[in-house]
């Protein structure tokens, strides 16, 4: 047989096997390995986890009503007040003198309106002259008033029993009518302020109970009772709830300003079919929430708009539409993913296997 022709049968066959384990290879690398995992159905009792934090239960900025130099501030960070304590003092030299000047226009007006209307009750003098005396007694009389009561304001008080959290403005500066002079926060308690999504403030009904708990009390939990509820969303699209204690606490370990986590309880029976999934399944694509779906049939990932509830502290999150529950949603390597790809899921490590080593 000639050599030539054997070699080149030989180079045709290696060629062919070649071609073969490429087509091979580029298929292997066509197929997209992820991790998956199951859709569980919610149960008819759920809990929710918000991060909170404490706040006092009234706050307040304390502010002179009228504009002017401060004489002195009459507490420090940390004081103790009482409603009705004088906190601070502005000058009131301006506001005496106008006081001053008011009360001889009073005593004027007064001493004129008073001869009309002597005169009118003899017959002596019209009745628009008697008019005339009686509304500008009356006007002066309102402008007196307004100005007892703006001397009576360079003295800043309390507006409620707590402590001065900060100070904002010293002896000397000139201030506003308005203008924050202390920060005091309410003596009264504290209070939890949680922010919650949409999805759960649409179902505030369903609310059964509340608990929180702090690192500080390892191992303690405190009953909650709902005090108030926003009725607008922020920026964020989540809803204010304040929180307050049901049972006594120790205020000296409990104070304003402490991060805590608070369990929240539920009672909604599962008509809709509500699932969660872990949030390392959720992908935020531009304006659209996302979760890879995989069909068990064909093995092809289907992409799947959902709308996203609260998060657990187990790393899960409610689905609130768009998956049904048992649907099986890629959680490791959906970044990687398009529409309809083929993939293939990881089995999942025996929990006999430690560190996957078998």
């Amino acid at each position: 047989m000639n050599t030539t022709y054997i070699k080149s049968c030989i180079a045709i066959l290696a060629a062919t096997a070649l071609l073969t384990a490429c087509s091979k290879k580029q298929k292997e690398e066509s197929l997209q390995y992820v991790k998956t995992a199951k859709a569980e159905r919610m149960g008819d009792d759920s809990e929710m986890n918000y991060p909170g934090r404490t706040k006092a239960a009234e706050e307040v900025n304390a502010a002179f009503r009228v504009s002017g130099t401060i004489l002195r501030v009459l507490v420090k960070e940390g004081d103790y007040v009482r409603k009705g304590q004088v906190i601070a003092q502005m000058d009131p030299r301006d506001y005496q003198v106008q006081l001053q000047a008011t009360q001889a226009e009073y005593e004027q007006v007064k001493a004129e309106a008073e001869r009309v209307m002597a005169v009118y009750e003899e017959g002596s003098t019209t009745a628009a002259a008697y008019d005339r005396a009686r509304y500008g007694l009356q006007q002066i009389t309102q402008k007196l008033a307004n100005h007892r009561n703006q001397l009576g304001d360079t003295r800043l008080v309390a507006p409620c029993n707590g402590y001065v959290q900060e100070k904002l403005h010293e002896s000397g500066e000139t201030v506003s009518a308005g203008m924050p002079i202390v920060r005091l926060i309410g003596g009264e308690g504290v209070e939890i302020e949680i922010n919650v999504p949409a999805s759960d403030y649409a179902r505030q009904s369903d609310f059964t109970s509340a608990t929180c708990s702090f690192e500080v009390l390892p191992g303690k939990e405190f009953p909650l009772k709902i005090v108030r509820v926003s009725k607008e969303a922020n920026a964020s699209q989540l809803y204010t709830v304040r929180l307050g204690f049901k049972e006594a606490y120790d205020r000296q370990v409990i104070t304003p300003g402490m991060s805590t986590m608070v369990k929240a309880s539920y009672h909604t029976p599962n008509e809709k079919n509500l699932v969660e999934i872990p949030t390392s399944a959720v992908l935020h694509l531009n304006d659209r929430v996302v979760v890879f779906v995989v069909d068990p049939k064909t093995s092809t990932v289907e992409e799947r708009r959902v709308e996203l509830g609260a998060i657990d502290l187990d790393g899960n999150i409610l689905i609130t539409s768009g998956l049904k529950p048992d649907e099986r949603v890629v959680t490791a390597g959906a970044r990687y993913l398009n529409n309809g790809q083929k993939v293939k899921e990881i089995e999942p490590t025996s929990k006999a296997n430690v560190g996957g080593l078998l």
